[in-house]
């Protein structure tokens, strides 16, 4: 009789993440213990603060975000360094080559292009079109998240603008029109989704057999 397999036994206080909050934008780290709250504390300027059921780190408000970016990736380093099981947010990671995220994301968009090219399968251009209209994931929708945040900032720098019109409500209306195109892209993606398969092209069809028509006879 086969022994039960034993489940593996998991030190979760071993396990740390820092990553950045999407509603609040704020730095948190979970997860840990007393040791590497002195990491965080020390290394990324992470302060405590009490949750709903455990307490969490996080960076001030007021920490610039480049500041934010080094102080994560150094308490990720530490952490590791210590024997902790660290995540870290890629864009909290200054080590990450911002050529190469250019370059991955120029790559996908010419792989989208060029599956868009080479099939006229509705199912296939129902998938190019999901991604990129599908809502949080799609290219436009983040996209638009990119703007959002470029006029909030831009707003925040010019409270009032001095008449209608002027650049930063601009944005906002550019802003809300890609996502209303994001919206209707969406819905063509269905109507893309249900076009039948292209058939094969039929081959042509034999020249038809010229019948003749008997010789008159010539009369008595």
């Amino acid at each position: 009789m086969n022994s039960a397999v034993e489940e593996p036994e998991f030190l979760l206080p071993r396990y740390v993440t820092i990553t950045r909050d999407a509603r609040t934008q704020l730095v948190l780290a979970i997860g840990g213990d007393q040791r590497a709250a002195g990491i965080l504390q020390t290394t990324g300027g992470f302060t405590r603060h009490p949750g709903p059921s455990i307490h969490y780190h996080r960076q001030p408000v007021t920490m610039p975000v480049e500041q934010q970016r080094l102080g994560a990736t150094a308490a990720s380093y530490a952490l590791l360094a210590a024997g902790y099981s660290t995540f870290l947010d890629p864009s909290l990671n200054v080590l990450a080559t911002q050529d190469g995220d250019r370059e991955a994301a120029h790559r996908y968009l010419t792989y989208l292009t060029e599956l868009a090219r080479s099939t006229a399968e509705g199912p296939v251009l129902a998938a190019v079109l999901a991604e990129i209209s599908a809502p949080e994931a799609g290219v436009l929708p983040r996209l638009r998240d990119v703007l959002v945040s470029v006029w909030t900032s831009w707003g925040n720098q010019v409270p009032a603008e001095p008449v209608d019109g002027g650049p930063v409500e601009r944005l906002m209306d550019v802003t809300d029109v890609l996502s209303r195109k994001a919206r209707e892209i969406e819905e063509l993606r269905t109507h893309a989704a249900r076009s039948p398969a292209s058939a094969a092209p039929a081959s042509p069809l034999p020249p038809a057999a010229v019948t003749k028509r008997p010789a008159r006879r010539p009369g008595p």
